[in-house]
């Protein structure tokens, strides 16, 4: 499989209040479009990946709209996956070129979430939990708050295990522009700003952002200048049950296990490949599952793994060079889109200071909900 990454568009990710959701979904667009040196006229469909704005605005037909006001005139989608919208339009937009439905495929994730209130975002959200997890009063912080305790008790990782994630993602947000938080912090700080979840702590979770990213895939043969020769080679999705309680295990989500093995045979890749990845980091404690369940470091080592630098810009395996959910910024349904956007970037070699020196394989890695699904993309030069 080699699906070409055309085009890719970006717009800055916080509190966006001069924007609606429109605007950022054809800044994006038409920015993932001038990039990839197609007509509109060429795109054959939208995928328009969205979680909440729908119960928010009470404006559905996202795909439509959005391809409308572009001026496309071919077929339109919306996907939802909770917060794994974004991966799971990039897969399925893939699924269609690979069928010979489509030719050029345009998707944008979008989502607009600070014009609205705390408890009408949270609701919102805990659509993606399960109807128990909702009777409970269980919210997300409150969810992956007990896959951190139950990693703790069984491992022996520590609240400075959860710190170092933000302190590294927080530096490589201070390196991208487009970032919600583009600045350090201290470890000191993650772990001393007030508690919202034990053992959380403000610094342990994701923001509310504005936000949309999108990307102009193909699967014509058509040659590219040198160093825009960027493909996704492996695309694949897994799921689980939505309710943590049905889980075998809290120290791990097993559709990322699922999803990377075919995502890697596909590629035809192995872990030691990769070169970068974008992960997931809703919360602290996701990243750290990620790198075990991906595979780059043993089961119940992923926060010394972390803490010692490895995943930092010039370790061993850079993570989250974005910034991550937790310091770019988390539009839920963009983030999947965001993360194909950065690791081409990198590819490029278009990082500025942010680079990987030698990337040339890298992953992504989308999680709705707790790990109900998960979306799993190599990407090669």
């Amino acid at each position: 499989m080699r699906i070409k990454v055309l085009g890719i568009g970006l717009t800055k990710f916080g509190e966006l209040w001069n924007k609606d959701l429109l605007d950022l979904a054809l800044e994006a667009s038409s920015e993932a479009i001038n990039d990839s040196r197609l007509t509109i006229n060429e795109i054959d469909a939208v995928f328009v990946a969205n979680m909440i704005y729908g119960k928010l605005s009470n404006q559905d037909q996202l795909g439509a709209l959005v391809a409308s006001n572009l001026g496309i005139k071919g077929a339109s989608f919306k996907v939802e996956a909770a917060c794994a919208s974004g991966g799971l339009a990039i897969h399925l937009a893939i699924q269609s070129l690979l069928a010979g439905t489509y030719k050029n495929v345009l998707v944008v994730g979008v989502e607009k979430m600070t014009d609205h209130t705390i408890t009408e975002i949270t609701s919102a959200l805990m659509g993606a939990g399960s109807q128990d997890e909702r009777k409970a009063g269980l919210t997300f912080p409150g969810l992956y708050a007990l896959m951190a305790k139950a990693h703790m008790d069984k491992f022996g990782t520590t609240k400075k295990h959860l710190a170092s994630v933000s302190v590294k993602n927080h530096f490589h947000a201070s390196l991208n522009e487009k970032a919600q938080f583009p600045f350090e912090i201290t470890l000191d700080k993650a772990m001393n700003s007030p508690e919202i979840c034990a053992p959380f702590t403000l610094f342990d979770a994701s923001p509310i952002t504005d936000g949309a990213s999108a990307v102009v895939l193909s699967l014509e043969d058509r040659s590219l200048p040198s160093g825009r020769q960027v493909y996704i080679s492996g695309s694949a999705v897994a799921s689980d049950t939505v309710g943590l309680c049905q889980r075998d295990s809290l120290i791990e989500i097993a559709a990322t296990k699922r999803a990377a093995q075919m995502a890697f045979k596909q590629a035809g890749v192995e872990h030691q490949d990769i070169k970068i990845a974008e992960v997931h980091d809703c919360f602290t404690i996701a990243e750290i599952l990620a790198m075990e369940d991906l595979g780059f470091c043993k089961k119940g080592e992923g926060g010394e793994f972390i803490a010692k630098g490895a995943t930092r810009l010039g370790g061993l395996l850079p993570v989250n060079t974005s910034g991550g959910l937790k310091a770019c910024g988390h539009p839920v349904a963009a983030t999947g889109v965001k993360q194909i956007v950065e690791v081409t970037q990198q590819l490029r070699g278009h990082s500025s200071n942010r680079q990987v020196s030698g990337a040339n394989v890298g992953l992504t890695q989308n999680v709705g909900g707790t790990g109900a699904t998960v979306v799993i993309h190599v990407l090669q030069t």
